[in-house]
């Protein structure tokens, strides 16, 4: 039986169940849209933080930009007060979202310094709190992303999934690391597997998914609906496709040629001009050009020229006539 299928959240139906994750710095407009062409079912947004006070700048206004996105639009937010996580979900749902996602899971400092994030999983009662306000404050569909527990002695994933549920929540994700593990050591699946067998939620498994094979294994030992994708995808984001064809039929597809890679980035750069403008864009794109390049044969060299280079004209033929001679 095929283990890539159709995932329904709410109203939205989507066509797989796998699953771009938010990144900050990462999952922008232009590469959500480019995974989801090359086989992402969905593309999580960057987190978006729920103070009023922070919508106004450059960063919020660019990240609540859904022009031009490929349905459903799933916008992850982050706070650690309801009412102000619920208002966020209003009006993020004014603003097209047609998914809410609650951020439980980044394990970053200044994250969790501000008792966000991860940090919640401390706080069942808190937890409890800000997924019942915010499911009641919007109709589009409120799903969860959470880490195994704040450390290895202390992993409630199970309790927390079990609040999710009477709270009303979609869909729950579990990255299989806890809070004080934040990115070290590898990801555990145990925590899953007894989340999935225990809870009526739809779970997500996320956590050093690397390839079609890892995807296979990961869905088999947790007994998850879907996977979601980070780090992986950085450079690589044909590992959707890849891992859809293995999954559908055990079918190993080539790597991209010479002349996809090519198009591949050079369309993504020309998207991410068109999105930041010129300069920014420059900016962003170098550390997607370095992903894109790394371990080609001189892409290192490349990529050290690249990041010394302002102009955008200038970025773009010196990869482009990289590439060509690849």
């Amino acid at each position: 039986m095929s283990l890539l299928e159709p995932l329904v959240i709410g109203p939205c139906r989507l066509e797989n169940n796998l699953i771009l994750a938010p990144m900050a710095g990462v999952t922008d407009l232009p590469f959500r849209n480019l995974c989801r062409r090359l086989g992402a079912g969905m593309a999580v947004s960057e987190m978006v933080h729920a103070s009023p006070r922070l919508r106004g700048s450059g960063k919020s206004r660019q990240r609540l930009d859904h022009t031009g996105e490929l349905a459903p639009v799933v916008v992850q937010i982050l706070g650690n007060e309801p009412s102000a996580m619920a208002e966020a979900a209003r009006y993020n749902v004014a603003r097209g979202a047609q998914i809410i996602d609650i951020n439980m899971g980044c394990p970053a400092k200044k994250v969790c310094r501000k008792a966000a994030g991860s940090a919640l999983l401390a706080d069942e009662a808190l937890v409890g709190r800000i997924l019942t306000a915010v499911v009641a404050a919007v109709e589009a569909p409120v799903t969860l992303k959470i880490r195994t527990g704040t450390d290895p002695d202390r992993r409630n994933a199970l309790r927390i999934a079990r609040i999710a549920e009477q709270c009303g929540i979609a869909l729950l994700t579990i990255h299989g690391r806890t809070r004080a593990d934040r990115f070290d050591g590898a990801a555990e699946y145990d925590t899953i597997a007894e989340v999935c067998a225990a809870s009526s939620l739809p779970v997500i498994a996320n956590g050093d998914i690397t390839s079609a094979q890892k995807a296979e294994a990961v869905l088999r030992h947790t007994g998850a609906a879907g996977v979601m994708i980070g780090r992986a995808a950085q450079g690589n984001p044909w590992i959707f496709r890849e891992i859809a064809a293995w999954l559908s039929d055990g079918e190993t597809m080539a790597p991209p040629t010479a002349e996809e890679r090519r198009a591949v980035l050079l369309g993504h750069l020309e998207a991410l001009y068109r999105f930041y403008g010129v300069v920014q864009g420059v900016r962003i794109a170098r550390k997607h050009i370095g992903w894109y390049l790394a371990g080609l044969p001189g892409g290192g060299e490349m990529v050290r020229q690249v990041n010394r280079i302002d102009d955008h004209h200038r970025q773009f033929a010196q990869v482009a006539a990289f590439l060509g001679d690849y």
